[in-house]
C-alpha cells in the first residue's frame, strides 16, 4: 500500500485566520451593517503603480504578434529581469552577479521549495514569534525544529544560541509579525555563528523596502561573510503590490558551498527540473519596478503605508502602550493592555471598537499577550481605527 507523507499528520491545526473569520462573521450577523476596520490583513490595498501597468500592457501586446511572442521562459528567470535585480543590488554597493539571482513566483513558494537543497536530517532553527510557514514547511519535510524564543528584553531580536544550534537558520528582518529589524552588529553575530558552525541562513527580506534608517541593513549581503553562509529570499508583494501578480527573487551566492557542492548550481538544477519559469508578462511588469520611475512610484505607495504605521504608533505612544515595529516595517507589534491575552484583546477590539487585528498567539507561544496591527489598509480606515483605540484605551 502506498504510504502518504506521514509528517503531515504532525502539523498542528492552524485555527488563526479561520477563528478570525468566524468571530468577525458572528459579530456581523449580530450587528448587521456595522463598519469593521480591518488592521489584521497582510495584503496591500493600493493598486500596482502606473510604470508596472504600462509594462504589463506592453507585454500582453507582445504576445499578440509572432515577432514578439514568448512561450516558455528561462527557468531561473529572464536575463533582462535577473540583470535588473542584480543592478538593484549593485547600485547599493552589494556585490551580486546576475547568475546569483533567481526569479520566482513569490517568496512564500521559495521559502518552501528551498528546503530541497538540504538533507532532511538537518535541523532548522526558527526564532519566534514566527511566520507560521517556516515551521510547517519543515514539519512537512520531517526536519527537526529548534525553537529560539524572543521577547521584550531583547526587542524580539534574539542573538545566536551558545551552542551550535541548528543547520538551517531562519531570520526575517524586518520581521513578520513583530516589525523588529536587526542592526548590522546583530546580523554580523548571526553570520559569524553560521560560518563557524557550517550553518546556512535563510534570510527572509520580504519587507526590506520599508527600512528607512540608513544604518539598518536591507540585505544580509551587506554583512561581511554572508556570501558563504546565506540565501536571501525577496518579494515584490509588499514592495510593489504584487500580492496578486506573484513575483519574487532569491539570491544564492556562487561561493556558498557545503560538502563540496555549490548551492547555486544545485538550485539551477532544481529550477530547471521542477519549474517552467515565471510568465513573460509578469517578468516584464517586475522589470519596470527596478527602473528609476518604477522605484519613484513604489516609494510613493510605501510612503502611504508608512504614514499609516506612524498614525498607529503615535496613538500607542499617547496611550503609553508598549510596542515595537512600525517605523521600519509595515507591522506594529503591540503588548495587550491590562494583561489581556491576545484573543481576549481581539474580542475586545472587535466588540467595542469594531477593529480587527491579528492575535499574537497565532505566531507561536512567544506571541501570546501581543497583537499585530497592519499598516496596509487605507489611510481613512487607519486614522479612524487609531481614533477608536484612543477612545477605548485611554
Amino acid at each position: 500500500m502506498l504510504r502518504p507523507n506521514l509528517h503531515y499528520s504532525e502539523l498542528k491545526d492552524s485555527y488563526l485566520f479561520y477563528n478570525i473569520s468566524k468571530r468577525v462573521r458572528a459579530f456581523l450577523e449580530e450587528h448587521p451593517g456595522e463598519r469593521i476596520l480591518r488592521l489584521g490583513i497582510g495584503d496591500v490595498s493600493l493598486p500596482l503603480c502606473s510604470a508596472v501597468i504600462k509594462a504589463l500592457h506592453g507585454a500582453v501586446d507582445d504576445q499578440a504578434y509572432k515577432s514578439t511572442f514568448h512561450g516558455y521562459m528561462p527557468e531561473c528567470g529572464a536575463p533582462f529581469l535577473r540583470t535588473a535585480i542584480g543592478e538593484h543590488y549593485r547600485k547599493r554597493g552589494i556585490n551580486v552577479s546576475d547568475s546569483e539571482v533567481f526569479v520566482s513566483s513569490g517568496a512564500s513558494d521559495e521559502l518552501g521549495d528551498i528546503l530541497d537543497l538540504f538533507d532532511r536530517e538537518s535541523a532548522a532553527l526558527i526564532t519566534e514569534p514566527a511566520y507560521p510557514a517556516y515551521v510547517d514547511a519543515n514539519v512537512m519535510a520531517g526536519r527537526r525544529i529548534v525553537h529560539l524564543p524572543s521577547g521584550e528584553k531583547d526587542g524580539f531580536l534574539p542573538d545566536p544560541p551558545g551552542d551550535g544550534g541548528a543547520d538551517l537558520i531562519y531570520i526575517c528582518s524586518p520581521n513578520n509579525p513583530t516589525g523588529a529589524v536587526y542592526g548590522r552588529e546583530q546580523l554580523k553575530r548571526w553570520v559569524d555563528h553560521a560560518n563557524k558552525n557550517g550553518s546556512v541562513i535563510i534570510f527572509d527580506a520580504a519587507y526590506e523596502a520599508f527600512i528607512e534608517d540608513p544604518l539598518l541593513p536591507r540585505s544580509i549581503f551587506e554583512i561581511d561573510g554572508a556570501e558563504t553562509c546565506a540565501v536571501e529570499i525577496c518579494s515584490l508583494s509588499k514592495t510593489a503590490g504584487f500580492t496578486g501578480t506573484r513575483l519574487g527573487y532569491t539570491v544564492i551566492p556562487e561561493s556558498l558551498v557545503r560538502c563540496g557542492m555549490s548551492l547555486n548550481s544545485m538550485w539551477v538544477r532544481n529550477r530547471t527540473t521542477k519549474t517552467n519559469g515565471v510568465s513573460y508578462i509578469i517578468q516584464k511588469g517586475a522589470a519596470a519596478v527596478f527602473t528609476d520611475e518604477g522605484q519613484r512610484q513604489i516609494r510613493e505607495n510605501i510612503g502611504v503605508y508608512k504614514k499609516n504605521a506612524k498614525v498607529l504608533t503615535e496613538a500607542l505612544d499617547r496611550l503609553g502602550i508598549w510596542y515595537c515595529g512600525g517605523k521600519n516595517a509595515p507591522y506594529v507589534w503591540v503588548k495587550c493592555p491590562g494583561g489581556m491575552d491576545s484573543w481576549s484583546f481581539f474580542d475586545f477590539l472587535l466588540n467595542e471598537g469594531r477593529i480587527v487585528g491579528t492575535p499574537g498567539a497565532g505566531f507561536g507561544g512567544c506571541g501570546e499577550g501581543y497583537f499585530r496591527l497592519s499598516s496596509f489598509g487605507s489611510p481613512e480606515d487607519t486614522e479612524e481605527a487609531a481614533e477608536r483605540m484612543m477612545r477605548l484605551l485611554k
